[in-house]
């Protein structure tokens, strides 16, 4: 399981509902949800 840093809850949490998803230059990164507070979650890099 993936994990990402939630700015709202200041911690590392695992991503809820990860989605692989590619930016513009072509990088890999994974978006989600955090499942403490629901803030929407990003780590760039993981594939």
């Amino acid at each position: 399981m993936a994990t990402a840093y939630c700015m709202k809850c200041r911690r590392k949490v695992e991503i809820r509902n990860p989605q692989q998803v590619t930016l513009k230059n072509g990088k890999p990164a994974v978006q989600g949800v955090c499942p403490v507070c629901g803030t929407k979650v990003f780590r760039i890099g993981k594939a």
